[in-house]
C-alpha cells in the first residue's frame, strides 16, 4: 500500500487530537490538505469568505471549549489574512493551530509569485511557529505544534510548502496521546503566609478579579465575606464573578461603571486576582498584591507589595485558614451604597419614556436582549460601543458566555466569533452583537452563516457611525471627523443573501422583533437603527478629558445606562445592616 502524503499525516494527527473541523478558504498550495480532509472521516472543511474570519472562528471555538481549534490559509495572501484572528487567539489564551501553506519549497527565497515568509510573519502572534522543510519531519512536528498550542494556551503555526504537503510520508503516523488537562500551580508556603499577613493587617481590603477567577467563585466569595471586601472586576472577569455576588461594585477600565474605581483607590490593600488588567492608569499603583498562575504577568501593570505565584483557587484555599475575620464592615457597606447611588444617577436617562424615544437609544434594546436571551446563550461582541452595551446590560449567571476581542481589540470580530461558537455548540443560542462598522468590515461572513445554515442571531446596532472612535476624538477635545457614514439597510443585504431579516426603527418594535429573531429556526439578522449620539465614557477620566468632551459633546449623553446592574446593586444593599 502506498504511503500516505504529508498532508494526510497532518490531518490524521489532528483527528487524534480531537479536531473536527478546519476553517479557511481553499486554494492552490493548500489543496493537498483540503483533499486529505475530504478523504478523512470525522473532520470537515468549513468554508469562510475571508481567512481572518477563519482564525477568529477558531479562536472562539477554542476559547469556549478549551479544545484545539484549527484554521488554514494558502500561500501568500491566503495565510497573511489569518494574522488578525491569530493575534486575537494568542492574546486571549485560546489553543489554536494555524496551517500556513507556503510556495513550492524550491522557490523559497527567489521572489516567487505570492512569496512571503510566514515562519517570520507569525512569530509575534504565536507560541510556536516553524516550517516543515522535509517529509521526514512529520508527523513529529505536527504533534509538537498541537501540544504547544494546548500546553501554552496559545497559537501554534505550522508552515508547510504545497509540494511538501503532496509528497509521500517517510515515517508511519502512529498514534498520539496529547496532554489536555493542565496542572494547577500551588503557591509557595512563604508567599501564602505573607499574603495572609497583608490581608490581616489591612483595615480596608478590595478585591479586583479577572478571568483567572473562572473556577474560584466560591473561594473569592468566602474571602470577600471574611474581610468585608468590595469585589470589582474586569470585562473578562465579569462572566465568572459578578453572578451570585453580594459584594459586587462593578467594573473598572475604559468601559467601567459603578464604584469599582473609587473602592480600589480608597482601599488599604487591593488584591488582584487572576487579572493582567492592562489599563495601569486605573490602578492605584500602590498598596497592591497580585495572584496569578503566570509568574511573568506579576508586577508588570502596577507596583506591588507582594506577588504570589499560584492558581487563584489553590492560593485562596491555602490562605483562607490563615485569614482573620474582620468585624468592621463600614468600608464595604459605604462602597455598596456608593455603587447603587452611582448607578441610580445615570440609569434614569435610559428608562424614562425610553419606549417612545427616537432615534432608538441602544441601551434599551440591549436590556431587552438580555431579558429575552437564553440562560446559557453565547454572546459574541464587536469591539467598540457594543462592548459597552454588553458590559453594562448582559447579565452573567455562570452559564452564559460573552466572547469578544477584549485583549486585541480588532474590529469585525463578533460575527466570525459567532460562527466558531455555533459550530462548537450547534444546539446553543449564539447571538452576535455586531456594530455596523464591524459588520461592514467582514460582511461576507453573512454568506458563511447562510452557506452552513448556522442559526446565528446577528443583532446589528446600526448607528451609521464609528461610535467608539467618535468618543475617542471627543475626549481629546477634537471634532469628530470621518466617523459618520451614509445609512445602510443591513436587513435588506441579509435578505438578499437569503437570511431572514428584521429592520427595527421604532422603540415599540424592539421587543417583538427580538423575540421573533431569537425564536426563528435558522439564521436571522436584526437591523436596529440606533442613535449615533448615544455614547458612554468611563467612570473616571482626567480633568483634561472632561474639558475636551465638554467642548465636543453637544447632545451626547454621558456615562450610559447600566440596566440590570442597577437591579443587582439594589439587591446587594439588602446585605447592608441598617443602623
Amino acid at each position: 500500500m502506498r504511503n500516505p502524503t504529508v498532508a494526510q499525516q497532518l490531518i490524521d494527527v489532528l483527528r487524534q487530537a480531537g479536531v473536527e473541523r478546519i476553517y479557511g478558504v481553499v486554494g492552490d498550495s493548500l489543496n493537498p490538505v483540503v483533499d486529505a480532509i475530504r478523504r478523512t472521516d470525522g473532520i470537515e472543511w468549513i468554508h469562510v469568505r475571508n481567512e481572518e474570519a477563519a482564525a477568529l472562528a477558531a479562536a472562539a471555538e477554542a476559547q469556549l471549549t478549551g479544545r484545539l481549534a484549527v484554521c488554514a490559509g494558502s500561500c501568500g495572501p491566503g495565510n497573511t489574512h489569518l494574522i488578525q484572528g491569530l493575534y486575537d487567539a494568542n492574546r486571549t489564551g485560546a489553543p489554536v493551530l494555524a496551517i500556513a501553506s507556503h510556495i513550492p519549497s524550491k522557490q523559497i527565497g527567489t521572489g516567487f509569485f505570492q512569496e512571503t515568509h510566514p515562519e517570520r510573519l507569525f512569530t509575534e502572534c504565536s507560541q510556536y511557529c516553524e516550517m516543515v522543510s522535509q517529509p521526514s519531519q512529520m508527523p513529529r512536528m505536527a504533534r509538537i505544534a498541537v501540544q504547544r498550542a494546548l500546553s501554552d494556551n496559545g497559537v501554534s503555526v505550522l508552515v508547510v510548502p504545497g509540494d511538501l504537503s503532496h509528497a509521500p510520508a517517510t515515517h508511519p503516523t502512529g498514534s498520539s496521546n496529547f496532554v489536555t488537562a493542565r496542572g494547577r500551580v500551588v503557591p509557595p508556603a512563604e508567599q501564602v503566609r505573607d499574603l495572609a499577613a497583608k490581608l490581616n493587617a489591612a483595615e480596608k481590603v478590595m478585591v479586583f478579579c479577572g478571568a483567572g477567577v473562572r473556577d474560584a467563585h466560591a473561594e473569592v466569595m468566602e474571602l470577600a465575606g471574611r474581610v468585608h471586601a468590595p469585589v470589582g472586576h474586569t470585562l473578562r472577569g465579569k462572566e465568572w464573578i459578578q453572578h451570585d455576588n453580594p459584594y459586587d461594585v462593578g467594573m473598572s477600565g475604559l468601559l467601567g461603571y459603578g464604584a469599582c474605581y473609587d473602592a480600589m483607590h480608597e482601599a488599604d490593600l487591593v488584591v488582584l486576582l487572576g487579572t493582567d488588567f492592562p489599563y495601569d492608569d486605573f490602578l492605584p499603583q500602590a498598596r497592591t498584591v497580585q495572584i496569578d498562575h503566570d509568574a511573568g504577568r506579576i508586577g508588570r501593570r502596577t507596583a506591588l507589595e507582594l506577588g504570589v505565584h499560584g492558581d487563584v483557587g489553590e492560593t485562596l484555599r491555602a490562605v483562607l485558614p490563615l485569614v482573620e475575620a474582620k468585624r468592621d464592615r463600614s468600608y464595604l457597606d459605604r462602597t455598596l451604597r456608593h455603587h447603587a447611588r452611582s448607578l441610580e444617577n445615570v440609569v434614569s436617562a435610559y428608562t424614562r419614556n425610553v419606549e417612545h424615544r427616537m432615534p432608538i437609544h441602544p441601551e434599551y434594546p440591549a436590556s431587552i436582549l438580555d431579558e429575552l436571551a437564553d440562560d446559557d446563550a453565547v454572546f459574541t461582541v464587536d469591539t467598540g460601543m457594543c462592548n459597552v452595551w454588553a458590559a453594562r446590560y448582559i447579565t452573567p449567571n455562570g452559564r452564559r458566555r460573552v466572547i469578544g476581542s477584549f485583549l486585541h481589540g480588532t474590529m469585525a470580530n463578533a460575527l466570525p466569533h459567532a460562527i466558531g461558537a455555533q459550530f462548537a455548540y450547534p444546539d446553543r443560542q449564539v447571538i452576535s452583537m455586531s456594530g455596523d462598522g464591524g459588520l461592514g468590515m467582514l460582511m461576507g461572513e453573512l454568506l458563511t452563516v447562510k452557506l452552513h445554515n448556522l442559526p446565528v442571531k446577528t443583532i446589528v446596532f446600526n448607528n451609521a457611525s464609528l461610535g467608539m472612535v467618535k468618543l475617542e476624538m471627543m475626549v481629546d477635545g477634537l471634532p469628530d471627523y470621518q466617523t459618520d457614514h451614509e445609512p445602510v439597510d443591513y436587513a435588506a443585504i441579509a435578505a438578499g443573501a437569503g437570511i431572514h431579516s428584521i429592520r427595527i426603527e421604532k422603540p415599540g418594535q424592539i421587543r417583538e422583533g427580538l423575540r421573533e429573531a431569537l425564536s426563528y429556526d435558522g439564521p436571522c439578522l436584526v437591523d436596529l437603527v440606533t442613535d449615533p449620539n448615544a455614547l458612554s465614557i468611563p467612570p473616571h477620566i482626567s480633568g483634561g478629558q472632561v474639558k475636551g468632551f465638554a467642548f465636543s459633546a453637544g447632545r451626547t449623553v454621558l456615562n450610559g445606562g447600566v440596566g440590570k446592574m442597577l437591579d443587582l446593586a439594589r439587591a446587594n444593599l439588602r446585605n447592608v445592616p441598617r443602623p
